[in-house]
C-alpha cells in the first residue's frame, strides 16, 4: 500500500509542479469553494493544519493570482479567501489531477471491485478507530 501511495503522490506532485503548485497549495486551492468565500481559519480546519501554515499557502496562492484576500462584508474585521477567475481554471485542473484514474486503467472491472472491497476492509469500512482518548 505504501508503494501505491508513493506512486500516486509522485504522479500528482509532478502534475501539480507543472501547474506551478506544491501538493499542499493544490490541496488548499481544491478545498476552496469558488462561489463561497472562506476565512483562512476555516480553511485551516478543513485541511487539518495550523493557521500559520495556511497563511503561507494562501500567500503563495495569492502571489500566483489564484486567490485574493478580501474584507468579509458581514464582519469587516475578518478577511475571506476568494478564488479568482484564474484560480477557478487552476482549481479545475487540480481536480482533474486528483481524480486521474490512469493508474487503475489496467485493471478489469472485477479487479477494480476486488480492490475497492479490500481497501474498504483494511480501512475499517471508512471508520478507523479513534486515536487518543474520547
Amino acid at each position: 500500500m505504501a508503494h501505491v501511495s508513493d506512486a500516486l503522490r509522485h504522479r500528482q506532485g509532478s502534475a501539480f509542479a507543472e501547474l506551478g503548485l506544491t501538493p499542499a497549495a493544490a490541496r488548499a486551492l481544491r478545498e476552496l469553494d469558488p462561489d463561497h468565500p472562506l476565512p483562512a481559519r476555516d480553511l485551516a480546519g478543513q485541511l487539518g493544519c495550523d493557521r500559520s501554515n495556511v497563511t503561507v499557502l494562501v500567500d503563495k496562492l495569492e502571489q500566483a493570482g489564484l486567490v485574493e484576500r478580501r474584507t468579509d462584508p458581514a464582519d469587516r474585521r475578518q478577511k475571506t479567501l476568494v478564488v479568482t477567475e484564474k484560480g477557478r481554471v487552476e482549481r479545475d485542473r487540480v481536480t482533474e489531477v486528483m481524480s486521474d484514474s490512469r493508474p487503475l486503467s489496467g485493471l478489469t472491472d472485477r479487479e477494480l471491485s476486488t480492490l475497492r472491497d479490500l481497501v474498504w476492509k483494511v480501512s475499517d469500512g471508512g471508520f478507523p478507530e479513534p486515536c487518543g482518548p474520547e
